[in-house]
């Protein structure tokens, strides 16, 4: 959190004679817009009022494009104040570019918890998929626009007009938030040169290569004002892009990272002064004991703008595990400062994920999401544990299945050993048995 020293958008935005944009600009204004309202009903413990400060400080914000709120959209508020939520990544590639199954796999993550979802795709009908995505789904749609720019043409090719012709196609279509990344600098190269992994960001890489090139500074930094501009008109949350993420326990912490993060803040305070709200991408891959240092530098440095991290994964060792991997470096994450959690799923390194991987990283980052906000003492986020603890006590199976997360898979183990289960539940569990079950002695008791 922070202090009463530190900046918030009030301190840099430029006031307007034209009316509020942006829900930042509605939020520094005093007023509550629709969306905050609804924000607010999944957070038993803010009003809309609440909500409204927590924007004008820039420590919360709402991915709620103008064009998905006109086609339909349900925006969870992002940030400290409220409860930890989780995005889960899709999208094509040049070999599988399905979008049948992308629908499936849309379908799934939403089931599964997603609060967001962002549309990577780098293959196939990349317009077509980015609006199915949007019409198909009531929460945030986000995507990393430079993926689209190099379609059918080079990255050394990007120009000014490039990005600003694709951003505004992506704001037409709904897109409700962008990472972009724009603190990667032409100087931070030199300081990843001896990375053991070097830089593992794709988008960050793509930039990288056109700085090479050109021998210039990274063009989404000498355009951000004009990328702003575009943002404010549609009200497209800015996603500032980690495009020197660590990609290797080795690699968390180091110059080149750490570097790149103070541009970052840089670039929050420009974002609001334009009237943008603005998330914050965090690492990668870091080591446990680093994970509260690097939560705690980007909440001082960025002001305190919600922090979005993928993981961070805490051992680089475990491929086909990594949902678990990242699911103990989210927790962590999100105790010590992190708001959105990016899932990892087990395909994390292998390959595309499909459904099952989908439920999979989107399950472990919802426990390490509600582990963490019970850890942090937000209110109300305890009762379906108190709850499900209460029927387990009385053995009413019936009960404990409503309360649980998945009741299904709940439901599909529960019957595994017993005979006749789903037709009559028995009063113990089929761990202990009838005479060794502990909860059914404490009820004689």
């Amino acid at each position: 959190m922070k202090n009463s020293q530190e900046k918030s958008p009030g301190d840099f935005y430029k006031k307007s004679t034209l009316e509020p944009e942006t829900q930042l600009e509605y939020a520094l204004a005093g007023k509550i817009t629709p969306e905050m309202k609804t924000a607010a009903v999944e957070e038993p413990h803010l009003e809309p009022v609440d909500v409204r400060e927590a924007i004008a400080k820039g420590e919360m914000v709402i991915p709620a494009s103008k064009k998905h709120i006109q086609q339909g959209i349900n925006p969870p508020a992002i940030g400290r104040q409220a409860k930890t939520k989780i995005n889960a990544n899709l999208g094509t590639s040049d070999v599988s570019s399905c979008l049948a199954e992308e629908k499936e796999k849309l379908k799934t993550a939403i089931q599964s918890g997603a609060d967001t979802v962002m549309d990577l795709s780098t293959g196939g009908d990349l317009d077509k998929i980015r609006k199915t995505m949007i019409e198909e789904v009531s929460v945030p749609v986000g995507t990393v626009p430079v993926y689209s720019m190099i379609v059918d043409r080079s990255v050394e090719e990007i120009d000014r007009k490039i990005i600003l012709d694709e951003l505004e196609k992506q704001a037409r279509q709904g897109v409700d938030f962008f990472t972009v990344h724009a603190g990667l600098l032409f100087s931070h190269l030199d300081l990843a040169k001896n990375r053991l992994a070097g830089i593992v960001s794709r988008g960050g890489s793509l930039i990288a290569r056109w700085m090479k090139a050109h021998g210039r500074e990274n063009p989404f930094y000498e355009n951000f004002s004009d990328i702003c501009e575009i943002m404010r008109k549609y009200d497209i949350t800015l996603s500032l892009g980690d495009g020197l993420r660590p990609g290797a326990q080795a690699d968390a912490s180091d110059r080149a990272q750490f570097a790149e993060l103070e541009v970052l803040g840089e670039l929050t305070e420009r974002a609001w002064t334009q009237g943008v709200q603005v998330l914050v991408e965090g690492p990668g891959h870091v080591p446990f004991d680093q994970i509260e240092n690097n939560m705690k530098k980007q909440q001082e440095i960025c002001h305190g703008a919600p922090f979005y991290v993928l993981g961070p994964l805490v051992s680089d060792i475990f491929p086909g595990y990594d949902h678990i991997t990242g699911a103990i470096g989210a927790t962590a994450a999100a105790y010590h400062g992190a708001s959105l959690l990016c899932y990892v799923t087990p395909s994390e390194h292998l390959g595309l994920p499909e459904a099952e991987d989908v439920k999979e990283g989107c399950i472990a980052h919802k426990i390490a999401a509600h582990s963490a906000d019970i850890a942090r003492g937000i209110p109300h986020s305890r009762e379906a544990d108190d709850a499900i603890s209460r029927a387990r006590r009385e053995m009413d199976w019936k009960k404990q299945f409503k309360h649980c997360f998945d009741a299904e898979r709940a439901q599909e183990l529960k019957g595994r050993e017993i005979q006749d289960s789903r037709e009559e539940l028995e009063d113990y569990c089929s761990m202990c048995g009838k005479d060794w079950c502990a909860v059914k002695i404490n009820s004689e008791l």
